[in-house]
């Protein structure tokens, strides 16, 4: 394959109206533009005929489709001697960062849930503010001194056993 290049570039040519510099340098300019657009589409025609050619090459394809599977098999044996070492393959990592996700979003989940019981409480608690609490009060003392007058009936004058012999099991040896 070759490149054929041509450029013209003879005498400049005679200013159409204007001052004579000002009109050469426009021309100049646009005489480089269109050299450069040419240039330019004629370098991009030839790499696109290049890959054409490469890719209808069956020794280019063969050779790419050989480095594709060596590529593979050198991803899976690094990941079997990064495993061997105790060292998270980027597989590993991406899973583990789809479980954090999962995990935070559960949390989220039992966050917003806790925030509402919290609600619903201090909504009871407010109204139980409201009730009457001195009965319950009254009630709970009268339930105190019943405890206390049948602590006293049951083991009159002695103090509870100690702790140590409340745990000791007996056994029929």
């Amino acid at each position: 394959m070759t490149l054929n290049y041509r450029l013209r570039d003879g005498p400049p040519r005679p200013p159409v109206g204007g001052s004579p510099v000002r009109s050469r340098a426009v021309t100049d300019e646009s005489r480089e533009e269109g050299i450069r657009e040419r240039i330019s589409r004629q370098g991009e025609d030839a790499l696109g005929k290049i890959a054409e050619e490469l890719a209808g090459n069956p020794v280019v394809t063969a050779a790419l489709s050989r480095a594709f599977e060596a590529r593979e098999k050198a991803v899976q044996a690094q990941e079997v001697a990064m495993g061997a070492l105790g060292i998270p393959s980027a597989a590993d990592i991406e899973r583990l960062t789809r479980r954090l996700r999962s995990i935070s979003q559960r949390l989220e989940g039992i966050e917003d849930a806790v925030d509402r019981l919290d609600v619903r409480l201090e909504g009871m608690h407010s109204s139980a503010r409201g009730a009457d609490i001195e009965p319950l009060a009254a009630r709970l003392e009268e339930i105190a001194r019943d405890v206390a007058a049948l602590r006293e009936t049951l083991a009159p004058g002695t103090e509870a056993p100690p702790r140590a012999q409340e745990r000791l099991t007996v056994s029929d040896s």
